[in-house]
């Protein structure tokens, strides 16, 4: 009986030696003639095949060895993705992040393939009501005044991305390092987000760009003569309060920091912030507003929450009462959005107002994907198309009813509140309250900028949404290893 013992290890092939096998040799010369055959028969879409099917099948690979990258590509992905539609049209590039989403699923259950997959990570009070609201999203497909599917198809993310990212984060980022790396994806994107939005006012936009605001993104992005920066985004409402989110998220986050990861937290936050500022978009402010508000509270220091408080109060007057830099275009523009009489206020008054009307006898709402302008490529003539929703809520209240809208906030303030209640009253750790107060003050400023704007759905801030409230509801496996280190260090010293 052969033993591992007795096994040479200079007897096995490795290296040019495999080459000696003919059967390697016969595969290899197989696939080079396929190879072959396939870039000469496409030319240059033959070689775009096979880099394609070479990368690819190299990150699938990877993912599978590493799943976590499958969930960081997603995030990077949901960044660009309606950025590279304005240069690359006619694919279907949103349902990347489905495809990425389902990679990483496979890639966990795969890299457990010998053993069952430990899902407790991701039982949790959240998730559960995160399946509740994916099953009332699919029998949204049975709504009466749902007209065709396809609309719900465009809706997905609503229902699917919320439940499948809130899984993911619970399984993925659990400890300190992988929610710092995830911090750090979202930063560089960021970044890069602000950069571009820079780049657009400063040198204005490319050929893909004017061609988008010449097929009617001109109507809302430039006024006046001016342009609302959108950067790579969908449009520069989700610039402006996706970077007002980043802004307070950042800024708060690096109090935990030290050194060059300190630097790193303020830059992005910093910029964050003149991202949002450059928007043009006077919802957006309301994320810091409330992000900052929040953090003061959840510090429960009456001098912190007193001076934090006037700090508002003052920005507050800054642009309710004062005309103070008006000659800046975006100062003068966001200024507008403190003035109850503003006509687009208006506006939005008259539609919520012949909503109420259509909604009273349809608690479930009108279908998903059939309200607001988006609906118009599939409904052009049904009456709710016609009526524009702006508002993240009122869009909810509006496809899935008042029963949908009382649903959505209920998960919304039971995630907030109790994410709340466990920093101020539970973790002890200071870096760990800093981390998770970032995240909950993030939360409640894209919360009451949502009222203005559709932010929360939008790309990139629905996924990076979802998997903060993961993160949050969750605090103690981020401070568990710290207070063990701390009891361990305090061991050795009493030794």
């Amino acid at each position: 009986m052969n033993n591992n013992k007795d096994t040479n290890p200079f007897d096995k092939l490795s290296g040019s030696a495999i080459l000696e096998n003919p059967k390697v040799i016969l595969w290899v010369f197989l696939s080079v003639s396929f190879i072959a055959i396939i870039v000469a028969k496409l030319k240059v879409a033959g070689v775009g095949l096979f880099l394609a099917l070479l990368f690819g099948g190299v990150f699938i690979y990877i993912v599978f060895k590493n799943p976590i990258i499958g969930f960081f590509t997603a995030i990077a992905y949901n960044f660009v993705v309606l950025g590279i539609g304005r240069y690359i049209t006619g694919l279907p590039l949103g349902f990347g992040i489905d495809g990425l989403i389902l990679l990483t699923i496979l890639a966990i259950i795969f890299s457990k393939f010998r053993d069952r997959v430990d899902w407790s990570p991701a039982y949790r009070d959240i998730t559960i009501l995160a399946a509740v609201w994916l099953g009332y999203f699919i029998l949204q497909i049975g709504n009466p005044e749902a007209r065709m599917i396809e609309p719900w198809i465009a809706g997905r993310g609503i229902g699917f991305y919320f439940f499948f990212f809130i899984v993911l984060t619970f399984m993925l980022i659990n400890t300190n390092k992988r929610l710092d790396a995830f911090l750090y994806v979202w930063g560089a994107f960021s970044i890069l987000a602000t950069f571009k939005g820079i780049v657009q006012m400063v040198f204005g936009v490319d050929a893909a760009e004017q061609a988008w605001l010449d097929r009617g993104g001109a109507v809302t992005h430039v006024l006046f003569g001016k342009l609302r920066v959108f950067s790579f985004f969908s449009d520069a409402g989700q610039f402006g309060g996706n970077q007002g989110y980043a802004g307070v998220v950042f800024l708060i986050y690096s109090m935990a920091k030290k050194g060059i990861p300190k630097i790193f937290f303020i830059t992005v936050g910093v910029l964050g912030l003149y991202g949002m500022l450059i928007s043009g978009t006077r919802g957006s402010i309301a994320v810091p507003f409330a992000g900052f508000m929040t953090f003061f509270v959840l510090r429960k220091n009456i001098k912190i929450i007193s001076a934090g408080f006037i700090s508002v109060a003052l920005i507050f007057i800054f642009f309710k009462y004062t005309m103070i830099a008006n000659s800046n275009a975006q100062i003068r523009r966001m200024r507008t959005g403190f003035d109850p009489n503003n006509p687009s206020l208006l506006v939005r008054k008259a539609n919520q107002e012949i909503l109420k009307g259509y909604l009273a006898s349809r608690p479930i709402g009108g279908g998903i994907g059939h309200a607001g302008d988006k609906a118009q490529r599939f409904l052009p003539n049904a009456f709710l198309s016609h009526v524009a929703t702006d508002s993240w809520y009122v869009m909810i209240w509006a496809e899935m009813g008042i029963v949908g809208l009382f649903m959505h906030l209920g998960i919304l303030f039971y995630v907030i509140g109790m994410a709340s209640f466990k920093v101020m009253f539970r973790i002890r750790d200071p870096n760990t309250k800093f981390k998770m107060s970032a995240l909950i003050s993030g939360m409640a400023g894209v919360m009451l900028a949502s009222y203005g704007n559709a932010v929360l759905g939008g790309m990139p801030t629905s996924l990076l949404f979802y998997s903060s409230m993961a993160i949050m509801s969750n605090p103690q496996i981020f401070e568990e290893p710290i207070i063990e280190e701390e009891k361990t260090e305090l061991i050795k010293k009493l030794n």
